[in-house]
């Protein structure tokens, strides 16, 4: 199950989205105080230009809290995954014993080696040595299946069968985390978001009303955006970001399980 390992672009670097967003909204700002030199908004114009910069906002607001809804609700299915295949680890090492003798050191010992693979897989971040997990991973895979096909072809019984779907549930287990850490929020919801909160910032650097005040105004709403798409982007990134995934379970796992 081979995965490409690089960084998913600029999202997978959060401190360069918040540099990025910071220094763009504050141009989109700045380019409204330049667009206000040249027309300045009667008392008319203004009402209506209000309920317009409010609306906005407004959309802006929810777009960026449904981002944030989004990111949330695939970090916790990450961290809801990571304890889902502790068990599926767990469960099986127990259900070693239906195997015969020969097969159950084996399967243990495969078992403990494709934990520690799997601690790697949430703790690495270098492409290179995460390919190799990968490949590792995959070969663990195949020789733990081998390994209780052999005696449930040889002698097939609902014992042994329970030790075949146990493996099963393994190695389904770690493709379910794999498809989750793929699941991301669309590029076309960030381009929106940023498309919209460049807008924002448009429209408030046209409407100030004095623009003496703007060198220092117009630097709290890009500010606050920047932090925002800081925090939805971190969340989002699986690998890239600081608030990422700790497989607690696992390691549990791994410190429970006897030495070979």
């Amino acid at each position: 199950m081979p995965e490409h390992y690089a960084l998913n672009g600029l999202t997978d670097n959060p401190f360069g989205v918040f540099l990025i967003s910071l220094a763009l909204l504050w141009f989109a700002a700045w380019m409204g105080t330049v667009l206000h030199r040249r027309q300045v908004l009667d008392q008319g114009l203004r009402d209506d230009f209000s309920v317009n910069v409010g609306a906005a906002l407004t959309l802006l607001g929810l777009i960026i809290g449904f981002s944030f809804s989004m990111a949330t609700n695939r970090y916790d299915q990450r961290k809801n995954l990571e304890e889902a295949e502790a068990n599926a680890i767990g469960t099986e090492y127990l259900r070693a014993d239906l195997l015969p003798a020969a097969q159950r050191i084996e399967a243990r010992s495969l078992l403990r080696q494709y934990v520690e693979q799997r601690l790697r897989f949430y703790t690495e971040r270098d492409p290179q040595v995460l390919q190799q997990v990968d490949h590792k991973t995959t070969e663990l895979q195949n020789q733990m299946w081998s390994l209780v096909v052999g005696p449930a072809t040889a002698q097939p019984s609902p014992i042994v069968a329970l030790a075949v779907a146990g493996m099963n549930d393994v190695i389904n287990s770690q493709g379910y985390t794999l498809a989750a850490w793929r699941n991301r929020i669309p590029t076309a919801a960030w381009a929106l978001m940023v498309a919209l909160a460049c807008c924002c910032n448009l429209l408030l650097g046209f409407g100030a009303r004095k623009a003496n005040l703007n060198r220092y105004l117009r630097l709290v709403l890009p500010l606050l955006v920047s932090i925002s798409f800081f925090l939805i982007a971190d969340i989002d990134s699986p690998r890239g970001g600081v608030i990422r995934v700790a497989p607690q379970n696992l390691s549990s796992l791994l410190e429970s399980l006897p030495l070979q």
